[in-house]
């Protein structure tokens, strides 16, 4: 009688084994849509899924509106149960592979163009070269990314503020944005005094794509006063090199990361302008979720970007 009680438990638990890691999946992101992409599978076919699960238990585990998706107390009373063995069993996988001899995994990381090109891959192409089982996918985006629906691991963004939930550390030292453009410009149109004369210059644009808008151009007076200026020229750019080049090329003014410009400002290619109008800020940080298990990949990832000074 034992015997085949476990018989059938075993039948059972292979039976719903998938279905209840949809599941849970489904109530962490409270949406199909979200769950369906970490899971790798259609909308459909995740929906699909649930639905036969709740007929095979007679339960309704999920309540299901246009907005959100939300456990029931059925739903909840079964993903307290769950979760922990979920957890238990991911970290014990995650033990094994961490205890091989070599590093290895995939990290997905999310950040803009400069950030990825000044200082993860500088610091992590040597990693790549030490750690052949170690793979590091780069995902450029300009916004604020919601790293489970973008299924990355981590993101950069500049500052340490994240919402909570979240791990913050410094990858990169404090940075300024500054005004340059080329010497045929400033020969030809002068050079602006104070930033509300950026108005009267062509001016080399960034459209930021987490709301579509132009991005305003921020400056500090000797008081520590913010300075906001809409600027207009003929050309707009989606990413920050494309803006240094066309400054380069004499059609305006840009704003742009001072390391970045560097190299350029050194050859006599640019020259900066309201130079003590911009200020210094908090340089890139990196930032992920607190309750991530770092995997072998990870750990190596995390300790070649941490910032020493």
């Amino acid at each position: 009688m034992i015997l085949e009680r476990q018989i059938r438990a075993g039948l059972m638990l292979r039976e719903n084994i998938n279905d209840l890691i949809a599941l849970a999946a489904v109530a962490e992101e409270r949406s199909f849509t979200r769950a369906a992409a970490r899971l790798n599978v259609s909308q459909s076919a995740l929906s699909h899924t649930i639905k036969g699960l709740e007929q095979r238990l007679g339960l309704r585990l999920l309540t299901r509106t246009t907005r959100s998706v939300a456990p029931t107390l059925e739903g909840e009373d079964l993903l307290a149960t769950l979760n922990p063995c979920f957890e238990t069993i991911e970290a014990r996988l995650q033990a094994l592979n961490d205890s091989r001899d070599e590093p290895s995994g995939t990290v997905r990381i999310v950040g803009v163009e400069y950030a990825i090109e000044s200082l993860l891959w500088p610091k992590l192409s040597p990693v790549l070269k030490q750690y052949p089982a170690v793979k590091v996918e780069f995902v450029m985006d300009y916004g604020y990314t919601d790293l489970a629906e973008a299924q990355c691991d981590a993101g950069v963004r500049y500052g340490d503020q994240v919402s909570d939930g979240m791990i913050s550390m410094r990858i990169g030292p404090d940075e300024r944005m500054v005004c340059v453009g080329s010497p045929a410009y400033f020969d030809e149109a002068g050079t602006p005094q104070v930033p509300q004369e950026l108005t009267e210059h062509k001016c080399i644009n960034l459209r930021l794509s987490t709301h579509g808008a132009l991005y305003a151009w921020e400056f500090e007076d000797e008081h520590g006063n913010e300075i906001r200026v809409k600027v207009q020229g003929q050309a707009i750019f989606n990413t920050v090199n494309p803006v240094m080049r066309a400054a380069i090329d004499g059609h305006g003014l840009a704003l742009i990361p001072e390391r970045l410009a560097q190299p350029h400002l050194d050859t006599g290619e640019l020259r900066i302008c309201l130079d003590e109008w911009s200020p210094y800020f908090p340089g890139f940080h990196l930032y992920y979720p607190s309750r991530q298990r770092p995997s072998s990949a990870f750990g190596v990832v995390l300790d070649a970007l941490r910032e020493r000074r």
